[in-house]
């Protein structure tokens, strides 16, 4: 398997337990969705996939494209070479705000340069050719040398996602990409990742909110509740019933149904005095 996470655990400080006896398998070139609601594991999951956090002591082995993540809440001693095969997504886009587009895009090949240019941040006319490339490919070349700042959430995601293109990597991990999107952005970074799933055949592993979003992109969806798979299959056997047995009312949230506000009543009308002489009338 491409990724192969077996027994994981992680536990918190005050005793809170994010996950609890994980078990998935990814195959090399899947699209797969992790839904639940919040609280369920999913950040902390995709955060111990990428080897940015340690499980339990004596819990948990991780492995992506062969290579050793953690093994029993140890992180492997060459893991930032495991890294370079993986590429990281973050809701809140993790671009820095002040430098151009483009140097943000090719900071996904700075494991490869030498320590030197890495620093200094110098670009051959080749990598920034590359660099362009996959700004094309997500459909924002025309904004390379804009302020990071300066685009939009849905152009900056999405230009998060061309600095894993520059960077090859073999799989992508995002976390919860759209949740702070609009309907059309979302849609677009969704079909991007999905663009690059079926163009390059990279693994991509995307955390969600709402299941109508798996459903349309995902073949596959692992949904988690308090820490443990509770439904691992194809997205399209996910229906609103089995949704509701697994996550009781927190399934309205992942359904996208918000609850309707009862309209306010009208203030009461004022009573209209009746002078005397009409009441005798």
């Amino acid at each position: 398997m491409f990724i192969d996470i077996q027994g994981l655990s992680k536990t918190f400080r005050g005793g809170f337990q994010a996950l609890n006896g994980v078990e998935v398998k990814v195959a090399r070139g899947e699209m797969v969705a992790l839904i639940g609601a919040s609280g369920s594991g999913k950040s902390t999951l995709l955060r111990h996939i990428a080897g940015l956090m340690a499980a339990d002591p004596a819990s948990g082995h991780i492995k992506v494209a062969d290579r050793t993540i953690q093994n029993d809440g140890r992180i492997a001693s060459d893991v930032r070479v495991a890294r370079a095969d993986i590429g990281f997504v973050f809701q809140q886009f993790n671009l820095v705000g002040r430098l151009p587009v483009l140097t943000n895009v090719l900071s996904g090949g700075l494991s490869r340069m030498p320590l030197w240019r890495s620093c200094l941040q110098v670009f051959t006319p080749e990598e920034r050719a590359v660099g362009l490339e996959a700004l094309a490919r997500v459909g924002i070349v025309q904004h390379a040398y804009k302020r990071a700042s300066a685009l939009s959430g849905g152009q900056q995601q999405r230009a998060a996602i061309a600095r894993t293109i520059v960077q090859k990597a073999k799989v992508i991990l995002a976390d919860e990409p759209i949740a702070s999107l609009d309907p059309e952005s979302a849609r677009r970074v969704m079909q991007t990742l999905a663009d690059l799933n079926r163009e390059d055949g990279t693994t991509v592993v995307v955390s969600l909110h709402q299941v109508e979003m798996a459903l349309r992109f995902c073949p596959r969806t692992v949904a988690l509740s308090h820490g443990r798979v509770v439904y691992d299959g194809p997205s399209q056997a996910l229906t609103a019933n089995m949704l509701h047995e697994l996550y009781g009312a927190e399934a309205d949230d992942l359904l996208g149904i918000r609850p309707v506000k009862p309209e306010p009543m009208p203030p009461a009308a004022e009573p209209v005095a009746i002078p005397a002489f009409a009441a005798l009338a």
